[in-house]
Order: C-alpha cells, then sequence, then structure tokens
C-alpha cells in the first residue's frame, strides 16, 4: 500500500486488493461487510447525491463500551462500483466533532487479472485533530492505526475472508 500525505490537510491512500470493483465497493457501503473490518460499525448509506451516510457501532464496538453513531455524514457523488464521493465527520470525540465535515472520496479502478485498486482521498482542511488520528501517528495511543490500518483489513478480509487482527 503507498500513503501520500500533504501537510496532513489531504491524505491520500491507494491499495491493490485481488477483488472485483463490486466487491470492494460492497465493502465499503453495505454494513454486512463494514462490521467485519476497520473499527467495524454498521454504515447505512443513502447512495443519492444528498442522501445521508452514518456508521453505528456494531457488537465488536458495543463490546468495547461505546454506542450509538459513530461517524456521519452526506452523499455526494456515487457512481457503483467506481466512486463515491461523501461528506464524513467522526462524532466519537467531542473535539473531533467540532472540528466538522471533512471530504472524503474512494476511487475503485479494475486493474485486470481480478485486481482492483482502490485510492481514498481524505480531504481535512480545517481539522488537524482528524488529520492526526486518521494518518495514524496515534497508533501507539490505543486510538488505531488510521486509514492505513483500515485499507489493510480491508484487503485482508477481502483476500482471505480473515481480519488482520480478532
Amino acid at each position: 500500500m503507498t500513503t501520500t500525505q500533504t501537510a496532513l490537510t489531504t491524505q491520500v491512500y491507494r491499495v491493490w486488493i485481488r477483488a472485483t470493483p463490486q466487491a470492494i465497493w460492497d465493502a465499503i457501503t453495505k454494513p454486512e461487510w463494514t462490521d467485519r473490518y476497520g473499527y467495524t460499525g454498521l454504515a447505512d448509506y443513502d447512495l443519492r447525491p444528498g442522501g445521508s451516510f452514518r456508521v453505528v457501532a456494531g457488537e465488536e464496538m458495543e463490546s468495547h463500551g461505546y454506542t450509538g453513531p459513530m461517524v456521519d455524514g452526506e452523499v455526494i457523488e456515487a457512481d457503483p462500483p467506481r466512486k463515491l464521493v461523501q461528506t464524513w465527520r467522526l462524532l466519537m470525540d467531542p473535539q473531533l466533532e467540532a472540528e466538522g465535515f471533512t471530504r472524503l472520496t474512494y476511487e475503485i479502478e479494475d486493474t485486470g487479472d481480478g485486481v482492483a485498486r482502490l485510492t481514498v482521498t481524505h480531504d481535512l482542511e480545517d481539522a488537524p485533530g482528524l488529520a492526526t488520528m486518521v494518518s495514524g501517528s496515534l497508533e501507539d495511543t490505543g486510538a488505531g492505526g488510521g486509514w492505513g490500518w483500515i485499507l489493510s483489513d480491508l484487503k485482508s478480509l477481502l483476500e482471505t475472508g480473515q481480519r488482520l487482527r480478532g
């Protein structure tokens, strides 16, 4: 996986996954998949421009004491299974929630031979706390590995059926 950071305000993550674009799209947008990797949680998308997006805690997060909504936002553009653009706001921390909505773009490209490239671009202007967290630089504090870890876990799940941990 490659990672590019530009002054922490725009973070770009790219990973190649042995899966179809549709399988990757489903893993990003369907709760039966989103509850199986990363921080887990049940995603709910209204995949129309202006449609709502939210992730609520699933069983795993509840077992760690967290309940309720974790992330919310709005769909800006949806072109299944190629591109999803949305706003994104972390609700799990009041300070990060106060930073407001950021812009998140998923681009999925079939590269042939059963492999697809997933590029995640997170525009984090005016959200320095969130930029630090999703970069993975707080991993040693227990805040998790950010987008790098989430996408590695997604890749592992799609390619092997198993998460990296757990």
